[in-house]
C-alpha cells in the first residue's frame, strides 16, 4: 500500500463526513434513523471482534482465543472493571496456549 493511496483512503473519508454536515446541516434526523446510526459502533466493534477470534487468514478456526473473549464477555456481564475484563480474557487465552 503506497503513501498516496493512505492521503486519498483519508481526503475521500474526511470529505463524506464534511458532506453530510453540508447536506443535513442543523436539521434534526428523524428518531429512527437517529436509533439505527447509534447501534453502529456497537455493530461495527463486534463484528471486528468476532473476525478476529475465529479466523486465521482465510479460514475459521477455534482456538485459546475464543476461550478468551468468552471469559472477558462473562467478566464484563458480571459488571468487572474494564482492566479486569482485558487482564482476564488475557490470562485465559495466555492459561490455554501454554497448556497446548
Amino acid at each position: 500500500m503506497s503513501w498516496a493511496f493512505v492521503f486519498a483512503l483519508a481526503a475521500t473519508a474526511y470529505a463524506f463526513k464534511v458532506l453530510g454536515l453540508v447536506l443535513i446541516g442543523d436539521r434534526k434526523l428523524p428518531p429512527m434513523l437517529d436509533r439505527c446510526l447509534a447501534l453502529i459502533p456497537a455493530a461495527l466493534i463486534a463484528a471486528l471482534v468476532v473476525k478476529d477470534t475465529f479466523s486465521v487468514g482465510q479460514h475459521l478456526q477455534v482456538d485459546a482465543r475464543a476461550a478468551g473473549v468468552g471469559a472477558a464477555v462473562i467478566a464484563a456481564w458480571r459488571k468487572a472493571p474494564l482492566i479486569a475484563v482485558i487482564v482476564i480474557g488475557a490470562a485465559v487465552t495466555a492459561t490455554i496456549r501454554a497448556a497446548t
